[in-house]
């Protein structure tokens, strides 16, 4: 039986990590879980670690340790501290000695894509067995490639033999808010019920909930949510960019924001794109010079 599935021993935790409720993945009680599920079960744990920033204190666990699950975690980790070169060369090691397994796909698929490899991400995650982890990760990939069109199919064929599952309900939404129309109303029934349901509310529901407000121009709403999630976490970056956003939008002074966001993630994807941006545009502007008429 998958341990994830409905009848599995480890949907609640899974749902957890999934639904960004990482704290709630680290207190859960694990000790009536039955040995085969002992390891999936501190792999979550250990990736909600990291999720909350505490990258030091997971590779310090699992240094030494055999398992190849443990050796990912390890890689990811590292990762997260900068240290791309060591972090790829372990998940490249791992994908070549247990590319079946699991865990290493899908941490190994997280890293590879995240260091610009997306098709030796793709590759590595191709040879999964019914994992909705990897189908998930499949699909974000195939959205950052803007092929929409491999995601939506991804997603449609997941549907056929997971129905029920939230992450199969999340990669749709992902899908949707790409499409849009009536997509973004869709996606919004599933990010609201996750963000306002006291079981399932996290800051990321949260935050993805006020991606579908503003989509479907309900700044007002959005801008709730937002401020929501930031009083939750003040130094939650994915909500003070999309924050910040909104306020550009409405014209409104983000000057502050922009300045929180750069001391919260100095690398976040907006920071990154923007100083990008601000150099490409210097760099066309220094050709020209000021004509000055008598």
């Amino acid at each position: 039986m998958d341990p994830y599935s409905a009848e599995g021993e480890l949907i609640n935790i899974h749902n957890h990590f999934h639904q960004g409720q990482y704290q709630e993945v680290i207190d859960f009680d694990t000790s009536a879980l039955s040995p085969e599920n002992a390891l999936p079960a501190t792999v979550l744990a250990l990736r909600a670690r990291i999720a909350l920033g505490q990258n030091e204190d997971v590779i310090a666990e699992v240094e030494g340790e055999s398992e190849p699950e443990l050796a990912a975690i390890g890689a990811l980790a590292e990762f997260g501290l900068g240290k791309t070169e060591e972090a790829v060369k372990t998940i490249e090691e791992l994908a070549s000695s247990a590319s079946d397994n699991r865990t290493v796909q899908v941490i190994g698929g997280t890293v590879l894509q995240a260091a610009g490899k997306s098709e030796e991400a793709l590759a590595l995650l191709s040879q999964h067995s019914g994992s909705l982890d990897a189908v998930a990760l499949i699909t974000q990939i195939h959205l950052q490639q803007n092929r929409t069109d491999l995601a939506l199919k991804e997603v449609a064929a997941a549907r056929r033999w997971a129905q029920d599952s939230i992450l199969v309900n999340l990669a749709e939404s992902w899908v949707g808010l790409r499409l849009g129309g009536d997509k973004y109303q869709q996606a919004f029934y599933v990010f609201e019920e996750l963000a306002q349901a006291p079981s399932t509310s996290s800051i990321v529901s949260l935050v993805s909930q006020a991606v579908c407000e503003l989509h479907l121009g309900r700044v007002e709403e959005a801008q709730g949510a937002l401020e929501q999630a930031i009083q939750k976490q003040p130094d939650y970056a994915d909500a003070i960019a999309n924050l910040l956003v909104l306020t550009v939008i409405t014209g409104k002074d983000h000057s502050e924001l922009a300045s929180s966001l750069i001391k919260a993630s100095p690398k976040h994807p907006y920071v990154v794109d923007l100083a990008e941006k601000s150099a490409l545009f210097d760099k066309a502007a220094s050709k020209y010079s000021a004509k000055v008429s008598a």
